[in-house]
């Protein structure tokens, strides 16, 4: 599932920055967050200006002459392949990984995801259930007791 903070990119862009997501149709379906406060889901619904900056650089689709183009203004028209078996209250559909939108500049499907936005959250339960051994291995800085309360191990200096 996509959230807000979703890193995505259009097929035009000169040269080929990126833009963050944001979800503005809707306050209360959140995803990945511990605290079901910051990750908005991001539906199909996000359409319009949509973005931080609203603006992929320069655009291919709007030349200028001289190797020169007009600057990208975002301006979302749809989304497509959402997830289809749930409708949020804004009555619109999970945006996905591969789900792909149109701009009123681009062609259809020219802006990707290119990250989803969900961040892992590791928690105290994650420490309590993980495997000690397992864990130290993968992580030297990191020091799991049986009991799952970890330590961290900087420089060689093991600190609480």
């Amino acid at each position: 599932m996509v959230v807000q903070g979703a890193v995505c990119k259009c097929a035009w862009s000169k040269e080929g920055k990126t833009d963050i997501l944001k979800v503005k149709t809707h306050s209360k379906h959140f995803a990945n967050d511990k605290g079901s406060a910051k990750k908005l889901q991001a539906t199909t619904k996000e359409i319009g200006k949509t973005f931080e900056l609203n603006s992929f650089g320069s655009c291919r689709k709007q030349p200028l002459g001289n190797d020169q183009y007009k600057v990208c203004i975002v301006d979302l028209t749809e989304w497509k392949n959402p997830y289809e078996k749930i409708t949020l209250s804004n009555e619109g559909k999970i945006l996905l990984e591969d789900s792909k939108a149109t701009c009123s500049m681009g062609t259809p499907n020219c802006i990707e995801i290119v990250k989803h936005g969900q961040v892992s959250e590791p928690s105290v339960q994650n420490f309590q259930k993980a495997d000690p051994d397992v864990q130290n291995r993968i992580n030297p800085l990191l020091k799991l007791h049986e009991a799952g309360k970890p330590e961290f191990n900087f420089n060689g200096i093991e600190q609480n």
